[in-house]
């Protein structure tokens, strides 16, 4: 075998990439909604979204409090009982078990795909719907930037860990759009035949 034809069969292969790919990126997605969404029912997960939602114009209003967030955030693995009862009566942990269901279920939905192509688009869309919410708070959460603490790298491009997390819902986005595109292809073949 001459290098052009290996090379032709590499290509080939390659090619067809495409198809597992697309079922790499719909388990890839479900895992991170399904994993995230578990950890919004535990206390730490649910403390570190507290600037995102106290922050965000379409969310705030779950918190009894959100303008007070600054003086009770903890780190994770720290426990502090004070700063714990201000989240709970907050209502922090009620909305992230909300999330959690939320995103739990936009997962499952995600891996329905797999005995029916109607509420895996359904995933697909929620999935898409997701990260557009989620980089807003790039927006309206000043924890996304690094802040001025004496460094002269700070605010406007340098996200900070937080900002840097959000940013990776670009991802998640795209590959939402692939899912969508699949589940619809999906759906036209199942009613052609």
């Amino acid at each position: 075998m001459n290098s052009q034809s290996k090379q032709f069969n590499i290509l080939s292969l390659a090619s067809r990439l495409d198809r597992i790919g697309i079922t790499m990126l719909r388990f890839g997605v479900a895992i991170i909604f399904l994993w995230i969404g578990a950890l919004k029912f535990v206390p730490y997960e649910a403390d570190s979204i507290t600037p995102f939602v106290a922050n965000s114009p379409f969310m705030s209003f779950f918190y009894a409090h959100p303008a007070e967030y600054h003086a009770h955030l903890t780190h994770e693995g720290q426990l502090d009982p004070v700063q714990r009862a201000w989240q709970v009566a907050n209502h922090t942990y009620t909305f992230a078990t909300g999330l959690g269901v939320v995103e739990i279920t936009i997962g499952l939905l995600v891996l329905s795909y797999l005995f029916s192509n109607k509420l895996g688009l359904i995933g697909s869309v929620l999935a898409f719907l997701t990260p557009i919410v989620t980089l807003s708070f790039l927006i309206t959460t000043p924890e996304a930037w690094v802040p001025n603490l004496g460094d002269a790298n700070y605010g406007f491009p340098y996200l900070s860990g937080a900002g840097r997390l959000v940013l990776k819902d670009v991802l998640m986005l795209a590959g939402a759009v692939v899912m969508i595109s699949d589940s619809a292809r999906r759906i036209l073949d199942e009613e052609a035949s």
